[in-house]
């Protein structure tokens, strides 16, 4: 049988670290991921979907995401119930992530926060990564076949 699952979204709060008596870490966030498509309306939606991570992973979560953070996570759906406060049963659906890939540099989506220069600084038109080795004159980049992976 194949349960996995991968996601790419925008973090919707801070991620919530806890830890169980044993110790054992655990940390919770909900991914916003957009739908490929628009509504009627020409909106694009978006499914809000809950995240778990277990263990050094969850304390990375909890300290290097944040509310607004672009993170991609490779885990499997779980399903699970219990009985709330009024004794009605609850049902919950959520992933739990094997791996969290934090997909920009740390601030970036923070405005006005870091130096000039890198992500979330003050120039937002600047590369983190350098100057644009394809931008300037427009004229075509000689590349022969040998240069080619392929």
């Amino acid at each position: 049988m194949i349960n996995r699952v991968i996601l790419v979204g925008r973090l919707t709060k801070d991620p919530e670290l806890r830890y169980t008596p044993n110790g054992v870490a655990v940390a919770s966030f909900t991914l916003a991921c957009n739908r490929p498509f628009t509504n009627q309306q020409g909106e694009r939606e978006a499914d809000f979907i809950r995240v778990v991570v277990w263990r050094r992973q969850a304390e990375n979560v909890a300290n290097y995401l944040q509310k607004g953070s672009l993170a991609g996570v490779d885990g499997r759906i779980q399903t699970r119930s219990y009985d709330n406060n009024e004794g009605r049963r609850v049902f919950v659906t959520e992933v739990v992530g094997d791996s969290v890939q934090f997909l920009e540099p740390k601030g970036a989506n923070n405005p006005g926060q870091g130096s000039p220069g890198t992500f979330g600084g003050n120039d937002q038109n600047q590369s983190p990564f350098g100057d644009d080795p394809f931008a300037g004159d427009g004229k075509p980049i000689d590349i022969s076949d040998d240069d080619l992976p392929f």
